[in-house]
């Protein structure tokens, strides 16, 4: 018999709440035969067109889901040119990637990564077949009540395991916070202004927002990262695309000037396992984060109208780094959330390999 997992509570809904209003993340219900199964996937690298490359590759647990880098690796011969956002709580996000461009349907998500040419490159009907010979997986999806491997229902297994990826434990829930963290917290919702675009239990408004974070150089320095970035502009009907040298965000999903270089709110939950920070990790860490807020953001003339110099005291800035700390809770690296079996056939993906080669 197929089991659901037991759903804990309700999200808030409606109007964002702000952030002294926050309650835990709750678990969300999915089918947990099939999220044990979308947990295998996301570990396996025959998902990548060249089997090189896995969804864990760029979201790796003990880093909260992201990969560590300031910008992810990507496909075989590309590179990426953002960097890997978490995916703690990715059930509730209203949008998805830096710019916006897919909504709240995780199995949309799933196929753009798997399917996308700097991304994982994989042609789904080939993905499904893989799995097909594979008996652990005609195994697992029949357990999950499918009757064998498939491109939807692999994309709903992965769909149900990243429901799963919820915070927990984090002080900002238990209660436990310290002084500074608690002195901090009055900063983040007055003096601060944080808590006009991190609200809600995610700390975010999951909305596009100009703060003047500067380009990064990288992106148009490695001919790798710049590929990928001239498929991606050219596909989302960006102008000039092969002499632009800055990264529009959201603008792609309106093409209006005011909207150019506006990336969505970042979720503050797990901020001590995610450095580097920013859409493209142009801020090493915390410290640095609070500096660029104090300082009213970067220079842009489109740069949000909410931004301006804080005037935060060095006790001030330590107390609200105290406070995005304790925003943070367990590790993911745990068997809930990692796949430990050793069972993959690595001598069939071997020879997959040398074949391509």
């Amino acid at each position: 018999m197929i089991r659901t997992l037991t759903v804990m509570g309700a999200m808030l809904a409606g109007t964002a709440a702000m952030a002294q209003d926050s309650v835990p993340i709750q678990p969300m219900d999915v089918n947990a035969a099939r999220a044990e199964l979308g947990k295998r996937m996301f570990y396996d690298e025959r998902l990548s067109g060249d089997t090189g490359l896995a969804c864990a590759s760029c979201h790796s647990p003990e880093m909260a889901f992201t990969d560590g880098e300031a910008l992810s690796a990507a496909y075989s011969g590309s590179m990426h040119f953002r960097n890997s956002p978490t995916l703690a709580n990715v059930g509730y996000r209203a949008a998805w990637m830096h710019d916006g461009r897919l909504g709240t349907n995780l199995n949309d998500v799933a196929r753009e990564m798997i399917t996308e040419t700097y991304l994982m490159n994989m042609d789904m009907r080939i993905m499904q077949e893989r799995m097909k010979q594979d008996p652990k997986y005609v195994e697992m999806f029949a357990a999950a009540g499918m009757s064998e491997p498939s491109n939807g229902g692999a994309r709903n297994a992965l769909m149900d395991f990243m429901k799963t990826i919820v915070s927990r434990g984090a002080p900002v829930d238990t209660g436990d916070l310290s002084e500074a963290a608690l002195r901090g917290q009055a900063i983040f919702e007055g003096k601060g202004n944080c808590a006009s675009c991190h609200t809600g239990p995610r700390y975010t408004d999951d909305q596009p927002h100009n703060t003047g974070v500067a380009d990064n150089p990288d992106i148009w320095a490695d001919p790798e990262r710049h590929s990928a970035f001239v498929t991606y502009a050219k596909f989302m009907g960006v102008e000039n695309y092969m002499n632009l040298r800055e990264d529009l965000g959201a603008y792609i999903r309106t093409h209006q000037e005011a909207n150019k270089r506006t990336f969505l709110t970042p979720t503050l939950r797990e901020l001590t396992w995610t450095a580097p920070y920013m859409h493209n990790g142009m801020i090493a860490t915390l410290e640095e984060v609070v500096d660029f807020y104090d300082m009213g953001g970067g220079d842009d003339p489109l740069k949000d109208a909410s931004l301006a110099p804080l005037g935060l005291s060095t006790d001030e800035k330590t107390d609200l780094v105290e406070y995005l700390k304790a925003l943070s809770g367990e590790s993911f690296d745990t068997d809930e959330y990692v796949w430990r079996e050793d069972d993959f056939d690595y001598a069939v993906i071997e020879d997959w390999r040398n074949v391509q080669n």
